[in-house]
């Protein structure tokens, strides 16, 4: 189900700046390609970035992102992981919601939807997002991705 506030067609300048509210490969979330908009929505400090979230990994490849050669498989294969690389966090995670505006966007800035630092509130994240996307299943919070730090020559899981 996509719920929109507007009857207006979706283009690809509104999506840009649009905040989505949709069920993750791991919790309930914010995704939005305008990292001010999500800032304001959790009222987070701008010194904390937000996950970067790709598609594919050929998508974080065209985003000039580059892996450690020992390190690519694991970053291709992981399921629910996180990663950190120079201060720069993301996941490679296909859609689990059947949206095409989730298979056309190669990437999003994604945070878990709730304010910082408190549970999730369904009426709070739906006053703050532009797009629903559900299933039949609805929005369920669950666990946290694991977070995994890594560089040439050790890696170290945080979360």
């Amino acid at each position: 189900m996509v719920e929109l506030k507007s009857s207006a067609r979706l283009s690809s300048l509104s999506l840009e700046m649009s905040v989505i509210l949709a069920q993750t490969d791991t919790t309930v979330g914010f995704l939005s390609q305008d990292a001010k908009k999500l800032y304001a929505i959790k009222s987070r400090p701008t010194t904390k970035p937000f996950i970067k979230v790709y598609k594919d990994f050929r998508s974080f490849l065209q985003d000039a992102n580059r892996v450690m050669k020992n390190k690519k498989n694991l970053v291709r294969r992981s399921k629910k992981t996180t990663f950190i690389i120079n201060n720069f966090s993301f996941r490679v995670a296909q859609p689990t919601i059947n949206s095409q505006i989730l298979r056309d966007t190669p990437w999003f800035y994604s945070t878990s939807a709730n304010k910082s630092n408190e549970k999730f509130n369904r009426d709070f994240c739906e006053s703050k997002a532009d797009i629903i996307i559900e299933n039949l299943n609805g929005l369920v919070e669950k666990s946290s991705s694991t977070l995994i730090k890594i560089n040439k020559k050790k890696m170290r899981k945080l979360r």
